[in-house]
Protein backbone atom coordinates (compact mmCIF):
# COMPACT_ATOMS: atom_id res chain seq x y z
CA UNK A 1 0.00 0.00 0.00
CA UNK A 2 0.87 3.41 -0.65
CA UNK A 3 -0.16 6.26 1.60
CA UNK A 4 -0.09 10.25 1.13
CA UNK A 5 -0.44 12.53 4.61
CA UNK A 6 -1.32 15.47 3.96
CA UNK A 7 -1.63 16.39 7.65
CA UNK A 8 1.52 16.32 10.32
CA UNK A 9 -0.82 14.80 12.56
CA UNK A 10 -1.94 12.28 10.09
CA UNK A 11 1.00 11.13 9.53
CA UNK A 12 1.98 10.93 13.17
CA UNK A 13 -0.97 8.37 13.40
CA UNK A 14 0.73 6.19 10.32
CA UNK A 15 3.63 6.19 12.36
CA UNK A 16 1.76 4.85 15.79
CA UNK A 17 0.35 2.30 13.53
CA UNK A 18 3.64 1.16 12.58
CA UNK A 19 2.77 2.29 8.62
CA UNK A 20 5.57 3.93 8.42
CA UNK A 21 7.24 1.88 5.17
CA UNK A 22 4.05 2.30 3.20
CA UNK A 23 4.17 6.81 3.45
CA UNK A 24 5.37 8.02 0.02
CA UNK A 25 4.43 11.68 0.44
CA UNK A 26 4.07 13.97 3.43
CA UNK A 27 3.83 18.12 3.82
CA UNK A 28 6.13 20.35 4.63
CA UNK A 29 5.42 20.45 8.15
CA UNK A 30 5.58 16.51 8.24
CA UNK A 31 8.69 16.17 11.51
CA UNK A 32 7.22 13.83 13.85
CA UNK A 33 8.92 11.22 13.67
CA UNK A 34 12.24 11.60 12.39
CA UNK A 35 11.55 9.39 9.47
CA UNK A 36 9.15 11.01 7.91
CA UNK A 37 11.52 14.26 7.22
CA UNK A 38 12.94 12.41 4.46
CA UNK A 39 9.94 11.72 2.77
CA UNK A 40 8.63 13.77 -0.48
CA UNK A 41 7.07 16.94 0.41
CA UNK A 42 3.99 17.82 -1.29
CA UNK A 43 3.05 21.17 0.12
CA UNK A 44 4.39 24.17 0.61
CA UNK A 45 3.52 27.91 2.38
CA UNK A 46 3.41 31.63 1.69
CA UNK A 47 3.67 32.56 5.29
CA UNK A 48 6.48 33.08 7.23
CA UNK A 49 5.96 30.84 10.03
CA UNK A 50 8.87 31.94 11.64
CA UNK A 51 7.88 35.62 12.45
CA UNK A 52 6.07 37.08 15.55
CA UNK A 53 2.56 36.16 16.33
CA UNK A 54 1.43 39.82 14.80
CA UNK A 55 3.62 39.17 11.64
CA UNK A 56 2.38 35.60 10.46
CA UNK A 57 -1.10 36.75 11.81
CA UNK A 58 -1.17 39.77 9.06
CA UNK A 59 0.33 37.62 6.54
CA UNK A 60 -2.51 34.92 7.03
CA UNK A 61 -5.46 37.93 6.64
CA UNK A 62 -3.13 39.41 3.64
CA UNK A 63 -3.23 36.19 1.69
CA UNK A 64 -6.80 35.57 2.64
CA UNK A 65 -8.03 38.91 0.93
CA UNK A 66 -6.45 38.40 -1.70
CA UNK A 67 -8.03 35.18 -2.26
CA UNK A 68 -4.75 33.03 -2.70
CA UNK A 69 -4.08 29.82 -0.99
CA UNK A 70 -2.51 29.34 2.23
CA UNK A 71 -0.98 26.22 1.10
CA UNK A 72 0.13 24.97 -2.06
CA UNK A 73 -0.08 21.43 -3.41
CA UNK A 74 2.33 19.97 -5.71
CA UNK A 75 0.01 18.22 -8.24
CA UNK A 76 2.87 16.78 -10.05
CA UNK A 77 4.50 14.93 -7.12
CA UNK A 78 1.32 14.06 -5.94
CA UNK A 79 0.37 12.21 -8.92
CA UNK A 80 3.69 10.87 -9.67
CA UNK A 81 3.05 9.31 -5.93
CA UNK A 82 0.45 7.10 -7.02
CA UNK A 83 -0.76 6.69 -3.92
CA UNK A 84 -3.38 3.92 -2.81
CA UNK A 85 -4.58 6.30 0.08
CA UNK A 86 -4.23 10.15 0.72
CA UNK A 87 -4.56 11.39 4.27
CA UNK A 88 -6.57 15.13 4.14
CA UNK A 89 -8.56 16.94 6.08
CA UNK A 90 -12.05 19.40 6.40
CA UNK A 91 -11.10 20.97 9.61
CA UNK A 92 -8.80 24.14 9.09
CA UNK A 93 -7.79 26.17 5.80
CA UNK A 94 -5.20 28.40 7.88
CA UNK A 95 -3.99 24.82 9.05
CA UNK A 96 -3.29 22.48 5.76
CA UNK A 97 -4.33 22.21 2.38
CA UNK A 98 -8.07 22.37 1.86
CA UNK A 99 -9.50 18.97 1.07
CA UNK A 100 -11.26 20.54 -2.09
CA UNK A 101 -8.34 21.21 -3.58
CA UNK A 102 -7.10 17.61 -2.79
CA UNK A 103 -10.05 16.30 -4.12
CA UNK A 104 -9.74 18.21 -7.41
CA UNK A 105 -5.87 16.26 -7.92
CA UNK A 106 -6.85 13.12 -6.62
CA UNK A 107 -9.66 12.59 -9.56
CA UNK A 108 -6.85 12.91 -12.22
CA UNK A 109 -4.51 10.44 -10.43
CA UNK A 110 -4.42 7.00 -11.90
CA UNK A 111 -4.85 4.85 -9.96
CA UNK A 112 -7.85 7.02 -8.45
CA UNK A 113 -6.82 6.80 -4.69
CA UNK A 114 -9.34 6.10 -1.84
CA UNK A 115 -9.47 9.65 0.18
CA UNK A 116 -9.80 9.82 3.77
CA UNK A 117 -10.60 12.70 5.46
CA UNK A 118 -10.39 14.01 8.96
CA UNK A 119 -12.18 16.06 10.90
CA UNK A 120 -12.35 15.83 13.96
CA UNK A 121 -13.05 18.95 16.34
CA UNK A 122 -13.14 16.93 19.85
CA UNK A 123 -10.45 14.58 21.78
CA UNK A 124 -13.07 11.94 21.00
CA UNK A 125 -13.28 12.90 17.50
CA UNK A 126 -9.59 12.26 17.00
CA UNK A 127 -9.41 8.87 18.52
CA UNK A 128 -11.58 7.97 16.34
CA UNK A 129 -9.87 9.11 13.29
CA UNK A 130 -7.14 6.93 14.34
CA UNK A 131 -9.51 4.23 14.13
CA UNK A 132 -10.38 5.58 10.94
CA UNK A 133 -6.99 5.73 9.25
CA UNK A 134 -6.13 2.10 11.26
CA UNK A 135 -9.10 0.72 9.03
CA UNK A 136 -7.74 2.21 5.55
CA UNK A 137 -4.31 1.37 6.36
CA UNK A 138 -5.19 -2.67 7.52
CA UNK A 139 -4.17 -1.80 10.58
CA UNK A 140 -7.58 -2.07 12.76
CA UNK A 141 -5.65 -4.28 15.16
CA UNK A 142 -2.62 -1.54 15.56
CA UNK A 143 -5.29 1.00 16.03
CA UNK A 144 -7.17 -0.52 18.98
CA UNK A 145 -3.97 -1.75 20.89
CA UNK A 146 -3.01 2.22 20.68
CA UNK A 147 -6.33 3.33 21.76
CA UNK A 148 -6.42 0.75 24.79
CA UNK A 149 -2.84 2.07 25.82
CA UNK A 150 -3.70 5.82 25.30
CA UNK A 151 -7.06 4.95 27.56
CA UNK A 152 -4.97 3.69 30.15
CA UNK A 153 -2.68 6.72 30.22
CA UNK A 154 -5.80 9.39 30.45
CA UNK A 155 -7.32 6.85 33.41
CA UNK A 156 -3.98 6.97 35.47
CA UNK A 157 -4.09 10.89 35.37
CA UNK A 158 -7.37 10.93 35.90
CA UNK A 159 -7.19 8.26 38.91
CA UNK A 160 -4.20 10.08 40.70
CA UNK A 161 -5.80 13.67 41.05
CA UNK A 162 -9.27 11.57 42.70
CA UNK A 163 -7.03 9.52 44.65
CA UNK A 164 -5.64 13.07 45.90
CA UNK A 165 -8.48 14.88 45.69
CA UNK A 166 -7.12 17.49 43.75
CA UNK A 167 -8.68 20.54 43.77
CA UNK A 168 -10.09 21.63 39.75
CA UNK A 169 -7.64 24.80 38.75
CA UNK A 170 -9.06 27.22 36.21
CA UNK A 171 -7.35 27.38 32.98
CA UNK A 172 -6.51 29.94 30.54
CA UNK A 173 -5.44 28.51 27.09
CA UNK A 174 -3.56 30.82 25.36
CA UNK A 175 -3.31 29.73 21.51
CA UNK A 176 -2.32 33.07 19.88
CA UNK A 177 -0.63 36.24 21.18
CA UNK A 178 -0.98 39.18 18.90
CA UNK A 179 -4.47 39.25 18.65
CA UNK A 180 -5.23 36.95 21.73
CA UNK A 181 -6.90 33.58 20.51
CA UNK A 182 -8.44 31.40 23.10
CA UNK A 183 -7.36 27.53 22.20
CA UNK A 184 -11.01 25.51 21.26
CA UNK A 185 -11.68 22.39 19.64
CA UNK A 186 -9.99 19.49 21.97
CA UNK A 187 -8.16 21.77 24.11
CA UNK A 188 -10.88 22.14 26.84
CA UNK A 189 -11.07 18.21 26.86
CA UNK A 190 -7.70 18.50 27.75
CA UNK A 191 -7.74 20.84 30.34
CA UNK A 192 -10.48 18.37 31.46
CA UNK A 193 -9.11 15.25 31.63
CA UNK A 194 -5.64 17.06 33.12
CA UNK A 195 -7.92 18.22 36.20
CA UNK A 196 -8.05 21.55 35.17
CA UNK A 197 -11.50 24.04 34.41
CA UNK A 198 -10.89 25.71 30.63
CA UNK A 199 -12.53 28.91 31.90
CA UNK A 200 -11.94 30.62 28.06
CA UNK A 201 -13.03 27.90 25.69
CA UNK A 202 -16.21 25.47 24.57
CA UNK A 203 -15.46 21.82 23.50
CA UNK A 204 -15.38 21.24 20.13
CA UNK A 205 -15.67 24.97 19.32
CA UNK A 206 -13.36 27.04 17.04
CA UNK A 207 -10.60 28.52 18.51
CA UNK A 208 -12.09 32.44 19.47
CA UNK A 209 -10.50 35.84 19.71
CA UNK A 210 -10.71 36.47 23.24
CA UNK A 211 -9.84 40.71 24.92
CA UNK A 212 -7.40 40.73 27.71
CA UNK A 213 -10.09 41.82 29.87
CA UNK A 214 -12.02 38.79 29.73
CA UNK A 215 -9.25 36.58 30.43
CA UNK A 216 -9.28 38.60 33.38
CA UNK A 217 -12.60 38.40 34.41
CA UNK A 218 -12.49 34.94 33.52
CA UNK A 219 -9.70 34.70 36.97
CA UNK A 220 -7.77 31.60 35.63
CA UNK A 221 -5.27 30.57 38.29
CA UNK A 222 -3.10 28.64 35.55
CA UNK A 223 -2.32 30.32 32.49
CA UNK A 224 -1.11 27.99 29.66
CA UNK A 225 0.69 29.71 26.71
CA UNK A 226 0.45 27.10 23.57
CA UNK A 227 0.67 29.03 20.49
CA UNK A 228 -0.51 27.29 17.78
CA UNK A 229 2.58 25.42 16.14
CA UNK A 230 4.82 26.69 18.44
CA UNK A 231 7.45 24.68 19.49
CA UNK A 232 8.38 25.06 23.20
CA UNK A 233 11.30 27.47 23.29
CA UNK A 234 8.98 29.89 21.07
CA UNK A 235 5.94 29.13 23.27
CA UNK A 236 8.26 30.17 26.38
CA UNK A 237 9.25 33.53 24.71
CA UNK A 238 5.76 34.17 23.78
CA UNK A 239 5.03 33.35 27.69
CA UNK A 240 7.15 36.21 28.93
CA UNK A 241 6.40 38.72 26.67
CA UNK A 242 2.56 38.71 27.52
CA UNK A 243 3.17 38.10 31.23
CA UNK A 244 5.80 41.17 31.42
CA UNK A 245 3.52 43.27 29.47
CA UNK A 246 1.95 46.24 31.63
CA UNK A 247 -1.49 45.23 30.30
CA UNK A 248 -1.07 41.63 32.18
CA UNK A 249 0.50 43.03 35.48
CA UNK A 250 -2.65 41.71 37.39
CA UNK A 251 -2.07 37.95 36.32
CA UNK A 252 1.50 38.35 37.21
CA UNK A 253 0.43 36.13 40.98
CA UNK A 254 -1.18 34.21 38.91
CA UNK A 255 0.83 30.28 37.80
CA UNK A 256 2.28 30.72 34.07
CA UNK A 257 3.37 27.65 31.54
CA UNK A 258 4.76 27.16 28.35
CA UNK A 259 3.63 24.14 26.00
CA UNK A 260 5.07 22.68 23.03
CA UNK A 261 1.79 23.41 21.04
CA UNK A 262 3.35 22.24 18.01
CA UNK A 263 3.70 19.02 19.41
CA UNK A 264 1.22 17.95 21.91
CA UNK A 265 -1.84 20.66 21.16
CA UNK A 266 -2.10 22.03 17.71
CA UNK A 267 -2.41 18.53 15.82
CA UNK A 268 -4.95 16.57 16.00
CA UNK A 269 -3.16 13.30 16.60
CA UNK A 270 -1.65 10.56 18.95
CA UNK A 271 0.63 13.41 20.95
CA UNK A 272 -2.59 14.72 22.23
CA UNK A 273 -1.99 12.27 24.96
CA UNK A 274 1.54 13.41 25.73
CA UNK A 275 -0.17 17.10 25.99
CA UNK A 276 -2.60 15.86 28.86
CA UNK A 277 0.06 14.55 30.53
CA UNK A 278 2.04 17.82 30.01
CA UNK A 279 -1.10 19.93 31.01
CA UNK A 280 -1.57 17.52 34.31
CA UNK A 281 1.68 18.57 35.40
CA UNK A 282 1.23 22.06 35.43
CA UNK A 283 -2.39 21.39 36.95
CA UNK A 284 -0.73 19.18 39.55
CA UNK A 285 3.20 19.50 39.37
CA UNK A 286 3.05 18.13 42.81
CA UNK A 287 0.65 14.98 41.91
CA UNK A 288 1.45 14.46 38.33
CA UNK A 289 5.39 13.87 37.42
CA UNK A 290 7.19 16.42 34.88
CA UNK A 291 6.98 15.42 31.21
CA UNK A 292 10.13 15.76 29.39
CA UNK A 293 11.91 19.04 29.20
CA UNK A 294 10.66 19.46 25.63
CA UNK A 295 7.48 19.66 26.37
CA UNK A 296 6.14 22.31 28.71
CA UNK A 297 7.79 24.28 31.13
CA UNK A 298 6.57 26.04 34.62
CA UNK A 299 7.37 29.80 34.43
CA UNK A 300 9.45 30.94 37.64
Amino acid sequence: MRVVSLLPAATEMVAVLGALDSLVGVTHECDHPEAARARPRMTGTAIDVAADAATVDAQVRAVAAAGAPLFTLDTAALRAARADVILTQALCDVCAVSEDDVRAVAAGCDPIPHLVTLNATTLDGVLEDIDRVGAALGRADAAAAWREAATARMRHVHETLKAARAPRPRVAVIEWGAPLYAAGHWAPEMVRRAGGIDVLATPGAHSVPVTLEAIHVADPDLILVAPCGYDLPRAIAEAHRLRDHPDWAWARDRRWAALDANALLSRPGPRLIDGIEAIAHAVAPTLLPPPPTDHLVLLT
